[in-house]
């Protein structure tokens, strides 16, 4: 039996997953990672932390999985995407701790941008609106604040990498720097229609380009990991930021299909080929994982609160004592109960794009109860991925495409059937979960495998992978019009405006 071992690391855990190849988990481990929150908006982790959490559960993965390292073809890696890591290329120690994803410190910075007339020429590089959200401005803000930072770069001393380049930098005892295509896509200095860091994006943020890491496809020989590490070299075979290879874990290679994770947020992609689309709906244009050189382009939408909604009614409210009774809370009652809740805690993300959004919770009675709060807290995640999907669908018209007729759907949240089942009445099509719904690390294995020869072509990975289940719409076209109406009058409560 060939086996590949998948590193997914993400915002709120890392996690290893051993996978036959014929894509059936054979063995995995997780561990939390822990969350700084230093002042509001902005989030940091530890890369360290992030490095020792993730080598702990790939050598767990591999024992549970009763094999040896050597047993492995390859290792693929997936990551949360935009979070920033600046360390010293001589000692390895980061400069300062991660800056997450979610974090909204360069909200400033962004500002300038867009004031000083920036946003299009980024937007016709990059694909991305100028947004905190991405790892530019971010590592921007590093150089600025970190006393020495700047002169250290600038003397080629540091090296700045998204969680990808960080791990493998780790992995080979710091004998590459190097990421893929779609974490390079995230960082606001990529020009994705030529696939190389652009001079003049970089020239803008003031970044010098010794910082940065060289980029491959997605499937690639990126190096070896060190044989101390887990008994045994083994080829690093596969790189993607998590939901671009999500995208790939979930066989959507063709133009058209799309998928939704439910994680901390929510995910939404559409494989657009080899066609880059400028939306005119919120939404952004982003490198989909790649096996040649050759560009390929998604459309991406994303929620910034998805599934933290959940873990805020656990630890904020203390409404549930685990993640796992929110279900059970909301199905208490038949409905919210008029309950509508916008987690908008960090803005709203696209297709809004309000920074200065906060989260409201609007229809209170004095019959509401906690499940009431708990259903909406869940729909929430539902209404946000539908604003998505009809953004994109009207993009996808557009452009002379055809509106998106099924969403696959992945991650933490989907195995909820309430949520699912309110997905599919919201947007009017099937949405389907696949009996692997860890695509995320599965899109890394088959990148790995493609690369390693364990896999012939994305025709074999197609056939391999398999429905769970389909939640079918039950509501009428009208009454889920009627509900969408509803949340965009809530959304609007968000802001002063």
């Amino acid at each position: 039996m060939t086996y590949l071992l998948a590193l997914d690391q993400g915002t709120s855990s890392s996690r290893s997953i051993v996978f036959d190849e014929r894509s059936h988990i054979v063995a995995q481990a997780q561990l939390e990672l822990p969350q700084i929150y230093p002042q509001p908006g902005w989030v940091e982790h530890d890369p360290l932390e992030i490095w020792r959490t993730q080598l702990a559960t790939a050598r767990d993965a591999l024992a549970k999985a009763g094999i040896a390292a050597n047993a492995v073809r390859a290792v693929g890696i997936t990551n949360q995407r935009e979070t920033t890591v600046l360390w010293n290329r001589k000692t390895g120690q980061p400069v300062h701790h991660a800056i997450v994803w979610q974090d909204r410190r360069a909200e400033p910075a962004c500002a300038r941008l867009r004031s000083e007339g920036h946003a299009a020429t980024i937007q016709a590089k990059t694909g991305l609106l100028v947004d905190a959200y991405f790892s530019g401005t971010k590592l921007q803000w590093m150089l600025d604040n970190v006393p020495g930072a700047r002169d250290a770069a600038e003397r080629g001393e540091l090296a700045f990498g998204t969680v990808d380049s960080w791990l493998m930098w780790k992995l080979t005892h710091g004998k590459v720097h190097v990421t893929d295509v779609s974490n390079a896509a995230r960082t606001m200095l990529f020009n994705v229609h030529t696939n190389q860091w652009d001079d003049d994006l970089l020239a803008l943020l003031r970044i010098p380009r010794a910082l940065m890491p060289e980029v491959l496809p997605s499937s690639a020989h990126f190096g070896d990991t060190a044989a101390d590490l887990l008994g045994h070299a083994i080829r690093i075979g596969g790189v993607a930021g998590d939901q671009q290879s999500a995208l790939f874990g979930q066989a959507c290679f063709t133009a058209g299909m799309a998928k939704n994770t439910y994680g901390t947020g929510c995910f939404m992609l559409m494989h657009t080929g080899g066609a880059f689309q400028t939306s005119q709906n919120g939404l952004l244009t982003t490198s989909a994982a790649q096996t040649t050189a050759t560009p390929e382009f998604a459309m991406e939408g994303s929620v910034f609160v998805g599934g933290a909604v959940v873990q805020w009614l656990r630890d904020g409210l203390r409404a549930i004592s685990t993640s796992s009774e929110v279900e059970s809370l909301a199905q208490s009652v038949p409905d919210s109960g008029g309950v509508m809740m916008v987690p908008a805690f960090t803005g709203l993300g696209a297709p809004y794009w309000k920074p200065d959004s906060r989260g409201t919770i609007t229809g209170l009675t004095r019959g509401t109860t906690l499940g009431h709060i708990a259903r909406a807290a869940l729909e929430s995640i539902a209404y946000q991925s539908a604003a998505l999907l009809l953004a994109m669908s009207r993009d996808a018209v557009a452009a002379g495409g055809a509106p998106v007729s099924e969403l696959r759907v992945d991650g933490g949240a989907c195995i909820n059937d309430l949520l699912m089942q309110f997905q599919a009445d919201l947007l009017g099509i099937p949405v389907v979960r696949p009996a692997v719904i860890e695509t995320t690390a599965l899109g890394a294995a088959y990148l790995a495998g493609l690369s390693s020869g364990v896999y012939r072509s994305t025709d074999e990975l197609s056939q391999l992978w398999r429905a769970d289940r389909r939640f079918v719409p039950t509501l009428s076209s009208a009454r889920a019009q009627e509900l969408m109406a509803n949340w965009e009058h809530a959304v609007r409560q968000t802001t002063a405006e």
